[in-house]
Order: C-alpha cells, then structure tokens, then sequence
C-alpha cells in the first residue's frame, strides 16, 4: 500500500488564507451593492451608534473568511491522496469562479459612498478576511 503524502504545512496555510481573503472580499464587494457596507461605519449623517447593515456585513465577512479558510484547508490537505471525488473539485472551481466574477461586476459599478470611506471599508475586510481566514486554516490543520 502506498504511503499517504500531503502539502507541506505553510503551502496549506497560505494557500487557505489566500482563498479565504478572496472569499470574503468578493462577499465585501457583493454586500456593498446591497446596503451591507463596512462603511457605514464611518458615516456622520446618522445618529445611530452602529448601523445594522455594517453590523451584518461585518459579521458575514468574518465567517465566509474563517469558513473558507478552514474548508480550504481541509480540501488542500486532503487533495493530494486523493480524496476528493472530481465532481466535487469541478463544483467548487465553478462556484469560486461565478462568486469572483459577480465581486468583479460588482466592484465595477459606480460607487454611491466616499472614497475615503470605501477605501477604509476595502481595508477593514482585507484585515478581517485575513485573521479569520488564517484562524479557519489554524483550526482545520491542528484537528488533522
């Protein structure tokens, strides 16, 4: 019986935390066309503490990150014995692909939000995407 081989440890971990960030910008990017903005964090106009939309959007972007951190993990991991069926590796190329290219439609749109704040928003989900994303790869490589 053949020995079982696997990616070295960093190439998961940065290959997970590459997917993650990715992942949860392009769910900034969409949610930003919705109302769920990161940015309405750093509007002036309302007298609310925290708007419930910047809120959701916060809260989402942390999960897809740490959810696609952590299951990129464990499919890279598992990848090179050979454990995943093909349609499977076909049905997450295409669903990766269709999510990145709506986030690219969507990034191309006219934006309705300052620049300043946008860009402080594209920020805060890069940083948020990155930890969650690195905490999902972590978490998945310390079980196997």
């Amino acid at each position: 019986m053949p020995e079982t081989t696997y990616f070295p440890r960093y190439l998961i971990l940065g290959g997970a935390m590459i997917a993650g960030v990715l992942l949860a910008l392009a769910v900034h990017m969409l949610g930003a066309r919705y109302g769920l903005d990161l940015g309405g964090l750093w509007r002036s106009d309302t007298h609310e503490f925290m708007p419930a939309g910047a809120a959701i959007a916060w809260w989402l972007i942390a999960s897809v990150g740490f959810s696609g951190g952590y299951f990129t993990a464990n499919l890279m991991h598992r990848a090179v014995a050979g454990q995943i069926p093909q349609r499977m590796r076909n049905f997450l190329i295409v669903i990766g692909v269709l999510m990145l290219a709506g986030a690219g439609q969507t990034a191309s749109a006219p934006s309705t939000v300052s620049t300043i704040s946008a860009v402080l928003a594209g920020l805060a989900a890069l940083c948020l995407g990155a930890s969650m994303a690195f905490c999902g790869a972590y978490f998945a490589l310390s079980k196997s």
